[in-house]
Formats: structure tokens, sequence, C-alpha cells
């Protein structure tokens, strides 16, 4: 099994980017997904997350700016990001708890990360 996040990047403060994650290989059920963070010098820190019957969480830091979602068919987790701000800078990371067998329960796994940098 593997997570994939889309590639990152550099935007200046207020502005959005969307990150997405598909998860690959063999998998009988995709559980709760969710996105966390690494800021410099910070330690991993939970953004978001999606459980199967859509319900939403997200840290006080991004409510109201972020928005993550889910396409079962794509397996596939995004998160829309907008009124970026400089302390958003961070390494971001998928997650998912993914089950390889039927009614098994859900195995954490995660993506490598990718970079996100706020900065004018």
């Amino acid at each position: 099994v593997q997570l994939v996040e889309s590639e990152g990047g550099l935007v200046q403060p207020g502005g959005s980017l969307r990150l997405s994650c598909t998860a690959s290989g063999t998998m009988y059920s995709l559980y709760d997904m969710a996105w966390y963070r690494q800021g410099p010098g910070e330690s991993r820190e939970f953004v978001a997350s999606i459980s199967r019957d859509l319900k939403t969480t997200y840290a006080d830091s991004v409510k109201g700016r972020f928005v993550i979602s889910r396409d079962y068919a794509k397996k596939m987790v995004s998160l829309q990001m907008n009124s970026l701000k400089p302390e958003d800078t961070a390494v971001y990371y998928c997650y998912a708890q993914i089950s390889q067998i039927s009614h098994g329960p859900g195995i954490p796994y995660w993506g490598k990360g990718t970079l996100v940098t706020i900065s004018s």
C-alpha cells in the first residue's frame, strides 16, 4: 500500500493551494483519511480528518480556511487550503487507515510528505 501526495509549492500569503493524496496497492477498506503537517523545528500536528461517512474534523488553526474531502472511487483525499498564512508553512503528510482483509482493522499508513511554503 502506498499513499502518494501531490506536489506542494510556494504560495504567497493569502493564496490558495489544493493538495491531494491517492492510495494505491492491495486494500479492502479505506477508513479514516487525514492530513498532518510538520513545520520547521516543530513536531507533527493534526490538520484535518474525514471519516468513511464523511464526518470532518479540523484543527482550530485551520478551521474556516481548509476543507478536507475524499473521493471513494479514486481512493483519494484532498485538502483545499485557502487564506494561507506563513505559519502554514510545513511538510504536509497524508494519513489513512487501511484494511487489507474483509472486516479487518485499519492499519495506519503515511505518505512521504510534500512541502508547502507560504512566503512573499
